[in-house]
């Protein structure tokens, strides 16, 4: 092809193609821009950008899993906060009683006192000061638009599955060891259950934890049943400390003397 037929195709495709000079300055191709969104619409400002296509499935999806995150993450923070700063003021004056000291049943005083209450040498509730922040920080992050790697996802797992299996350990010595319920750490349990299932199913659902592409739907569908799973393991909880400390009419003994 002579010079001259060779510069009079190229004029004839940039006129065809008006994009196809910005594409050839840029170091791209057309299809290296290519958006499947843009294909439908009859107007289309420029190559990769449309602002008119609603939110996908998948977005939502991730939108719903961060508020939840968020909603979690600020109540188990709001109970390390209370727990530390009652632990505080226990600590500044040994005859203050801690607000969360409903009855006798229902306390914190005796599980902020005990080896239990500080199992790593400072209290427990300083874990959930700085753990709590990190839950709420991801989450702000996903509703940002930021996408993590596969290791990151399997840390934060492994870090939620750690706090799953001390919180079973906190709830078998509330109820065989001290014989009390602390309200605070009760919050501290409710929200840790559902964090775990619900983080684990997203992240099988997702492909971050390696699984077959049947465990990946079903961990989707299940997903779905988070609420329902996480009441299951509350009753559990609930039947557990019903058969061992009668708990049940004792706490409402003790909410009636509260309220009285």
């Amino acid at each position: 092809m002579s010079p001259r037929l060779a510069v009079h195709t190229t004029a004839q495709s940039d006129a065809v193609h008006p994009q196809s000079l910005h594409w050839r300055r840029a170091g791209r191709g057309p299809d290296d821009c290519f958006d499947y969104r843009t294909v439908s619409q009859g107007r289309v400002e420029s190559a990769c950008q449309n602002t008119t296509m609603p939110d996908s499935p998948t977005r939502s999806r991730r939108t719903g899993f961060a508020v939840f995150l968020i909603v979690a993450g600020a109540l188990g923070l709001l109970a390390a906060f209370e727990l530390s700063l009652e632990k505080v003021l226990v600590l500044a004056d040994p005859g203050h009683i801690p607000s969360c000291n409903v009855g006798i049943l229902v306390s914190c005083s005796t599980n902020l006192g005990s080896w239990q209450g500080a199992l790593f040498g400072f209290p427990n509730p300083f874990i959930g000061l700085m753990a709590w922040p990190v839950v709420i920080t991801i989450a702000v992050a996903m509703l940002a638009g930021a996408r993590f790697d596969r290791w990151f996802w399997i840390g934060l797992n492994v870090g939620v599955l750690g706090a799953l299996v001390f919180v079973g350990w906190l709830i078998a010595q509330s109820i065989y060891v001290l014989g009390v319920l602390c309200p605070w750490c009760m919050l501290t349990w409710a929200v840790t259950i559902p964090v775990f299932w619900a983080l684990t199913l997203y992240n099988l659902r997702e492909g971050h934890i390696p699984a077959s592409a049947r465990i990946r739907r079903l961990a989707g569908g299940w997903l779905s049943w988070v609420p329902l799973i996480t009441v299951v393991c509350y009753a559990v909880v609930v039947l557990l400390a019903q058969a061992q400390m009668n708990a049940i009419p004792r706490v409402l003994i003790d909410l009636q003397n509260l309220f009285r």
